[in-house]
């Protein structure tokens, strides 16, 4: 996997981990609107954004008459009496904080029959609010307002006028995240998902092409190779030829010694094989098996298209053993920088061969 494939993995996995951490930071702000007639009869409606859903309430609306608990304000104790406990009219205990937990406040109204609760911060701290958690309270509108808020609401109710209050679903905060940043958290993911699938894409069709064309080359090389193969001169060997009238006279790649009637080729170097032996050898490794010499390249199949060919470099020095385990001869390499290096002379440990071998070349 290449070092741009990891960056954009991991920079997805990081904005994955983002995203799930930035969920569990979210808050929720509360739409809260009241209503109530005046000492004018004149309905008086106050509409602000001024909740914050608690971290284990239900993410809906809620209405209801406002209702505050008879004697403690703070809603405390096992079974807290509210002043429409039995009533079939739907509402919402407003308490204050303090005294008890948030999950005893909340479930203590719930079992009466609120609809929703509304808590209000302490004294003294204005419209302040926290993200309150009630994770033993479920199943129920929880909100918190500010004491100012709070604090007017409770002298209307105190004052016998009836407030409808209703909660509605506000907008996703954060102590670091808004909903801008939701935004961009959303449009960065999938930039980042859109730019992997596209480099996926892009290596996966530029691997194919490099293969395609890897085979084009291949194959044009080969057929190439061929057909300069089949320019080759190509003899029959008689009785009586030279190289049938000895065992000396050998073929360098099956070391095997020519007979009549068998099927030679003379390369550009004037060594001869037997066809069947040098062709598929020159298709490999280009090379006379004896001198080095380059034959394609004498042909005019240049060496640069044949790096799709599988091509071993050969050893510095090729040893031929016959029956009995003593090395026949040695063809070291030749320097390639070196003009000619088919003419350069050859050592057998075989005199004869050396002496048929020169006769040859001649």
């Amino acid at each position: 996997m290449g070092k741009k494939t990891q960056h954009c993995l991991l920079l997805l996995l990081c904005l994955s981990g983002l995203a799930h951490y930035s969920a569990a930071m979210v808050f929720w702000t509360a739409m809260v609107e009241i209503s109530y007639a005046n000492s004018s009869n004149v309905t008086v409606d106050k509409y602000c954004d001024c909740g914050v859903y608690g971290r284990n309430s239900l993410l809906e609306k809620a209405s209801g008459i406002v209702t505050l608990p008879r004697g403690d304000p703070k809603g405390c104790g096992s079974d807290p009496v509210y002043n429409r406990n039995s009533s079939s009219v739907p509402w919402i205990a407003l308490v204050k904080r303090g005294n008890c937990t948030f999950s005893e406040k909340i479930n203590a109204a719930k079992r009466q029959g609120a609809v929703g609760v509304v808590v209000y911060n302490f004294d003294g701290s204005g419209n302040s609010t926290n993200h309150m958690a009630h994770s033993e309270a479920t199943g129920i509108v929880a909100i918190m307002i500010g004491n100012s808020q709070g604090m007017e609401i409770v002298r209307l109710v105190s004052n016998g006028t009836d407030v409808q209050m209703l909660i509605d679903l506000g907008s996703p905060h954060g102590s670091w995240m808004d909903t801008y940043w939701l935004y961009f958290l959303s449009i960065a993911f999938f930039i980042v998902t859109a730019a992997s699938i596209a480099y996926f894409v892009f290596i996966s069709v530029n691997r194919l092409y490099s293969m395609n064309a890897h085979r084009r080359t291949e194959r044009k090389l080969m057929s190439e190779a061929k057909k300069a193969i089949g320019r080759l001169q190509v003899r029959k060997l008689k009785t009586g030829d030279e190289e049938t009238a000895s065992d000396s006279h050998m073929c360098a790649v099956c070391i095997e010694s020519y007979k009549a009637g068998e099927v030679v080729t003379v390369l550009t170097c004037d060594h001869i094989f037997h066809k069947d032996c040098i062709e598929p050898w020159l298709l490999q490794r280009r090379t006379c098996p004896m001198c080095k010499c380059d034959i394609l390249k004498a042909l005019g199949v240049e060496e640069e298209t044949k790096e799709s060919l599988s091509v071993e470099p050969p050893p510095d020095v090729t040893v031929i053993t016959v029956t009995g385990g003593q090395p026949m001869y040695e063809v070291p390499l030749t320097d390639p920088a070196r003009p000619d290096p088919e003419r350069l002379p050859h050592h057998y440990d075989n005199g004869a061969y050396e002496v048929d071998s020169l006769a040859v070349s001649r």
